[in-house]
């Protein structure tokens, strides 16, 4: 007969106690000798975008100054006052905002329906016009800014902010992408939803987009940084103020003669920081991004 344990009792009251699960432990990052050589390549980066801002609050008289100054003897606002009371910059930035969520949104839907029809259906020429739309990578963007500023001219998409959205609506990249992604998925998950009655798109969207969650939000980054900062073809295609995007409208602060650089850097700073801060918050889901179009790519 085995015998009954009786659990502890506390020595004062006499009652059984109750003994306490042990405490999670803590997760703690162990030291790697990487550190010692990202650290400086960290501080190397990030030394332009301190030195942007730390121009931005230094008083116009001591930005040329020869020796140039390190730290400015006093900070001023003045660039950032002058930014917002004599520019459209809030206006600016709500275009780019615009430009830059459409440009997202329609490139998960365009490049994922495209990419999943040049990898899983079958049709006449799929070939041909996947290889067709891969070989436009290849030419010069140069290229094809005077045909598609003729195109957009007859169509009146000229000096609005159209002009900044419609180049952004897909692109041969992202077709790539997420063709490639499809392809590495097994054919049997799309099977057996059909032999359940689902349909194409229902096994598109039910079943397969789930699983391409690293690869849209690849293609979605950098799409963003894409229509965040396209200044070539806003600089051709749009001339009216009220359609500027944020990297246009900056442009315009450099003068031939004269560039006021604590304005210049002010625009700058506000161009920048709706990225950084972007960048703080999904800065787990950029490190898996990274590592998925390495991998990928």
């Amino acid at each position: 007969m085995t015998a009954l344990t009786t659990p502890p009792r506390d020595a004062a009251t006499g009652k059984p106690s109750v003994t306490a699960p042990p405490a999670e432990r803590r997760t703690r990052r162990r030291f790697s000798p990487w550190h010692l050589v990202l650290a400086p390549i960290a501080i190397v980066f990030a030394i332009p975008f301190v030195q942007m801002f730390i121009t931005s609050v230094t008083p116009e008289s001591e930005i040329n100054t020869y020796p140039p100054r390190i730290l400015p003897s006093h900070i001023t606002f003045d660039g950032f006052a002058k930014l917002f009371s004599e520019s459209n910059i809030l206006l600016w930035l709500g275009n780019t905002v615009i430009v830059s969520t459409v440009a997202v949104l329609s490139h998960l839907v365009l490049c994922s329906l495209a990419g999943y029809g040049f990898a899983r259906l079958k049709f006449r020429g799929k070939t041909m016009g996947f290889l067709m739309i891969v070989a436009t990578i290849m030419i010069p963007t140069q290229l094809l800014m005077i045909p598609t500023y003729i195109l957009f001219s007859r169509i009146g998409l000229i000096d609005s902010l159209g002009a900044a959205i419609v180049p952004w609506l897909a692109s041969a990249f992202g077709i790539f992408l997420m063709r490639q992604f499809f392809l590495s998925l097994p054919a049997e998950l799309e099977e057996a939803a059909l032999i359940d009655g689902c349909t194409r798109l229902q096994v598109f969207f039910r079943v397969i987009l789930p699983l391409a969650k690293p690869a849209l939000a690849t293609l979605a980054i950098f799409t963003l940084l894409g229509s965040w900062n396209d200044l070539v073809w806003p600089l051709i295609a749009i001339n009216n103020d009220q359609a500027f995007t944020l990297q246009l409208g900056i442009t315009n602060f450099q003068g031939a003669r004269r560039t006021d650089w604590a304005l210049l850097m002010a625009g700058n700073v506000v161009a920048t920081l709706p990225l950084i801060v972007f960048f703080l918050f999904a800065q787990k889901q950029f490190v898996a991004t990274m590592t998925f179009s390495g991998l990928k790519g």
